[in-house]
């Protein structure tokens, strides 16, 4: 679906929409996803629009510290840490410390440099799949849209592209989204990534970083999307067994996500 234009709210975008085959689709106005919201403005139309009744943020606790999210009033909140784990065991990956590699090229290129980028990322997406924080994030996630009555939901991490996309992958194909609709949902946020840290990309350039590594920590790549289906196929053997074994979220609960967020057409 096409990015929501809020001016306040990076990477704004309602699944809702979205084919899931058989004639189904992905009801409208009730799970949105996002780049962080610490610009958000309660009072600018496209976003009181939209009723937020919960947030679920997907943030490192030094993400949310720094950046604090502005929400409407009476907005429920949901913290999500799904890199708690990964930091603990390997130091803050760069989906969460975008700002201050894009701020210094020369220690960008000391620690991401030479095609190192490609596998940190591959590596994170793998924890995605198998730390304890990630699948109690994503579990958390999922037990919040399957309740009935609950509203409108937005999650979101910092740029809205890897934890955020890696959430937005597993809720499609729960629905029952083909890998086609998938993987063009996760690709789709790239214009608006690109077009939020445009400024400090330019800056990272400017200061003669390399470009093709700064769009590769932008953006989002296939490469990484495969490193987590990849990791679900060798543990579990498919998605709906990694929702079910791997997060731990029981059939019935599955089975009510889908009947809130599927919609037949006319």
């Amino acid at each position: 679906m096409p990015a929501i234009p809020a001016v306040s709210v990076a990477n704004l975008r309602d699944l809702g929409g979205l084919p899931l085959g058989g004639g189904r689709s992905v009801r409208s106005g009730l799970v949105l996803r996002s780049g962080q919201l610490d610009r958000l403005d309660p009072a600018e139309a496209l976003v009181s629009g939209l009723g937020l009744r919960t947030v679920v943020d997907l943030r490192t606790e030094a993400e949310r510290t720094e950046r604090p999210d502005l929400l409407p009033d009476g907005t429920r909140v949901l913290v999500a840490d799904v890199l708690a784990d990964h930091l603990a065991a390997s130091g803050l990956p760069p989906a969460a410390r975008l700002k201050t590699l894009l701020a210094d090229p020369a220690l960008a290129e000391q620690h991401l440099g030479g095609g190192r980028i490609h596998e940190a990322m591959r590596r994170t997406y793998r924890a995605f799949v198998t730390s304890d924080s990630a699948r109690a994030s994503y579990r958390a996630l999922l037990a919040e849209l399957g309740t009935p009555g609950a509203g409108p939901l937005l999650f979101h991490c910092t740029a809205g592209k890897d934890r955020t996309g890696w959430a937005a992958t597993v809720l499609l194909s729960l629905l029952g989204a083909d890998e086609t609709t998938v993987r063009e949902e996760y690709l789709a946020v790239n214009p608006a990534v690109r077009q939020a840290f445009a400024p400090m990309i330019e800056g990272f350039v400017t200061q003669g970083g390399d470009p093709d590594l700064v769009l590769a920590m932008v953006g989002v790549l296939p490469e990484y999307l495969d490193a987590a289906l990849e990791e679900v196929a060798d543990r579990h053997g498919s998605m709906e067994a990694y929702v079910r074994d791997g997060l731990g979220v029981p059939d019935d609960l599955a089975d009510l996500v889908r009947e809130r967020l599927t919609v037949y057409a006319a």
